[in-house]
């Protein structure tokens, strides 16, 4: 059976642990490394997906950091600013700040109300944001 912890408004997440279902967390929510989720997952404030963590549907939340070698089957919509990093696959971002993509990201169509930045070289979709800019290979 999968626990969260609360501290405040911030919810933690056991290491290695499996959510069969929805989740909702109301606050922020940082989730270590080999964390999954098997239905969706809906954070009202900031969410911390650790490394090679999984989210078999998709995410809406206040602002996300994604973890390197996550793995994201759904969308992800959050309110504020996105960040994915290091070879984790996507199947799409739409998000009301800015939007940064690391190296190796896989990733669908990535919409973005702000700017949109690009580490290194990914996949993806259509990209879309007020300024895109790409920086390194």
């Amino acid at each position: 059976m999968a626990t969260v912890i609360r501290q405040g408004d911030t919810f933690f997440a056991k290491s290695g642990d499996y959510f069969d279902g929805n989740v909702k967390i109301d606050g922020d929510f940082i989730v270590p490394a080999h964390t999954h989720f098997w239905g969706r997952l809906d954070v009202t404030g900031r969410l911390e997906l650790g490394p090679r963590s999984s989210v078999a549907l998709g995410i809406t939340c206040g602002s996300a950091i994604i973890g390197s070698n996550v793995r994201v089957k759904g969308p992800i919509a959050a309110s504020g600013d996105v960040t994915i990093l290091d070879n984790a696959v996507v199947h799409s971002v739409e998000a009301g700040g800015k939007v940064t993509l690391r190296p190796g990201v896989r990733v669908g169509d990535v919409t973005a109300q702000d700017s949109l930045i690009i580490h290194g070289k990914i996949k993806s979709g259509k990209l879309i944001g007020k300024s895109i800019k790409v920086l390194g290979d």
